[in-house]
């Protein structure tokens, strides 16, 4: 998919954020992370990566009906929309990009690419990721022989696709990357078997194409959760503009709660907002579906990321697990929920 880029000018008067403890002074000694304090204030620009899905609600009802812009002040922010995790990943480690809602494999992928130059620091959506099939596949052991199809190599989709593939045995599975619209186009015209696709795009093809599910990811997981979009920033940006990386944070929480009020001008934004970005826009019958198979949440079920590291060794994306020590900087997260008096977020075995 093309990438699209828009840009605002916040022509709103910078106050500088101030929380409990302060986000650039003691906070991060007392929790026991270990980063140099570089902070420069607020930044003049916040580069902010998403993508045009039902998976990424909070950033497309962040961005559009102001959430960021009201935290950020004169901040500049500038949006950039991408397909899949990888090619946002380059964005963040070519410096073209500073935060990214994006899709936890990617998310780990970045940081081991980066050799720890990427943070976690907040999720954003569970759930959300199915695999869907032509009606006669009514057994993974169908699947053999297959064409299916993910959205990007080594994005989150195929991570999952792969991995199941694997545990189950299945032999001479193709395995077919391609942007999601594409897939739809493709499925519709009997070129592919299916797909393990995000939302809206395995709702799209279950009711505009006629698909069936054969795996909903959730039922993969403890208590059906997992994470499909989290909030991950560069450690230099962090360490430099703290203030910054926190109202975005804050942001993202308001249009979360607003979204969780108000879900049918929710769906109203995001719709408006596909067809901004994608150049198309959903059925209500879409919608609602691709809306109940997400929780909205700043959560990013932490207790998952070391299996998630471990599914990209099974899925022969990566041969061996990463150490995620470090990973995870979840103290602006945790200034802004106590600010607001909300539980903080935990992060076994990720942070430093």
């Amino acid at each position: 998919m093309r990438t699209h880029h828009r840009t605002r000018l916040l022509a709103a008067a910078f106050a500088a954020l101030t929380l409990a403890g302060g986000i650039t002074g003691c906070s991060r000694a007392d929790r026991g992370t270990e980063v140099e304090q570089k902070s420069q204030g607020a930044a003049a620009e916040v580069r902010v990566g998403y993508f045009p899905n039902v998976t990424h609600a909070p950033a497309l009802i962040g961005a559009k009906n102001g959430f960021f812009a009201k935290e950020l002040g004169s901040t500049k922010l500038t949006t950039q929309t991408f397909n899949a995790g990888p090619e946002e990943v380059n964005a963040l480690l070519g410096n073209s990009l500073d935060i990214a809602f994006i899709g936890s494999g990617p998310a780990i992928n970045a940081f081991t690419k980066s050799k720890g130059a990427i943070q976690l620091v907040s999720g954003a959506v569970t759930g959300g990721a199915q695999l869907v099939v032509k009606p006669e596949i009514t057994a993974p052991e169908q699947l053999s022989g297959k064409n299916i199809a993910t959205p990007s190599l080594a994005n989150t989709q195929d991570v999952a696709l792969k991995k199941f593939v694997a545990e189950k045995k299945l032999p001479d599975v193709k395995v077919t990357n391609l942007d999601n619209p594409k897939t739809f186009d493709a499925f519709k015209k009997g070129e592919l078997d299916g797909g393990w696709l995000p939302e809206p795009w395995s709702s799209r093809l279950v009711l505009d194409a006629g698909a069936k599910v054969l795996v909903d990811e959730k039922n993969l997981w403890p208590e059906g959760k997992f994470p499909t979009t989290v909030v991950i920033v560069r450690s230099e940006f962090l360490q430099q503009h703290p203030e910054t990386v926190t109202a975005i944070l804050k942001g993202e929480l308001a249009a979360i709660e607003w979204a969780k009020t108000n879900p049918a001008e929710a769906k109203k934004v995001v719709n408006g907002e596909l067809k901004a970005l994608a150049g198309s826009t959903l059925s209500e019958a879409v919608l609602d579906r691709a809306f109940s198979g997400i929780e909205l949440g700043i959560d990013p079920v932490a207790s998952t990321f070391t299996q998630l590291a471990q599914d990209s060794v099974t899925a022969g994306v990566v041969k061996s697990a990463v150490d995620l020590k470090g990973f995870a900087d979840f103290g602006p997260l945790n200034a802004v929920l106590e600010e607001q008096g909300k539980p903080g977020v935990n992060a076994p075995g990720l942070t430093k």
